[in-house]
């Protein structure tokens, strides 16, 4: 395991050289481009905040609702899209994988890499709401960061076995999209973690997204109700999820090329 993360250690720049292509490749016939990555969760936030914040009531914790939904898409947007792509990337780059050697990891790294991006990018956006609302951050906004590393790496550790079992089944990449749409519903983005009884709470430790927004959102808007033992189990589920894809992922890509 030491000798595969030094190799990845000194691919490095192939990693940095295929995340760059792929985000050239997402948008180079794109006439929005780059404003795709705020317009998906925007819509999707002014949708909600019609459904669930007029007309259903939904609690926000005192925020403005569509800061408070928003905030929470912007991270997921960044999960459900990188994981489709992390998850197809060694069917995508099929004639690659066949061609020449490099550390295959290379591959959905640089998806997840690239996807950072877009979440940038919806952070703009993100600092505009908060002007706007006449949010003050408070200090926990410096631990925010925690929680898009968190994300990036439940994003590799989820996609490396996704993209492993892909080669093998290419069902998977129809059963990403199915798994990701019922994940936005049971992950508390359009409505707050305390909406769900005390008693049925602790379902949420096997979501780590659930805890990743929890913390991401708590700590930008200065929530004093951040559930910080959900947030715990949430970074224990990711770390786990990250070793399991990547010891599933290091015994398995020797026959990449041969099955891809």
């Amino acid at each position: 395991m030491g000798a595969w993360l030094a190799e990845i250690w000194r691919s490095r720049e192939i990693l940095y050289f295929l995340a760059w292509r792929d985000i050239k490749v997402r948008y180079k016939q794109a006439a929005l481009g780059v404003a795709w990555a705020v317009l998906q969760p925007l819509l999707t936030m002014i949708t909600f905040t019609f459904l669930f914040g007029r007309i259903a009531g939904f609690s926000s914790d005192g925020a403005p609702y569509p800061l408070f939904s928003f905030s929470a898409l912007l991270l997921w947007t960044y999960f459900s899209v990188t994981l489709a792509q992390v998850g197809n990337s060694l069917i995508a780059n099929s004639s690659l994988i066949t061609k020449i050697y490099f550390p295959r990891v290379l591959l959905p790294g640089a998806a997840a890499l690239g996807g950072l991006l877009d979440l940038l990018v919806g952070s703009v956006l993100l600092i505009g709401m908060m002007i706007y609302y006449r949010i003050t951050p408070h200090w926990t906004v410096l631990l925010t960061p925690l929680f898009v590393v968190e994300t990036a790496l439940l994003v590799m550790g989820f996609g490396m076995l996704l993209a492993a079992l892909n080669v093998r089944y290419r069902d998977v990449k129809y059963t990403i999209p199915f798994l990701t749409q019922i994940g936005l519903f049971v992950t508390p983005t359009f409505w707050p973690v305390s909406y769900l009884p005390s008693k049925y709470q602790w379902l949420l430790v096997f979501n780590p997204m659930a805890g990743a927004i929890e913390g991401f959102r708590g700590c930008l808007l200065g929530s004093s109700s951040i559930n910080w033992q959900l947030v715990a189990c949430s970074w224990v589920m990711t770390l786990l999820l990250l070793l399991i894809g990547g010891l599933h992922f290091r015994n398995t890509e020797r026959v990449f090329a041969d099955i891809v």
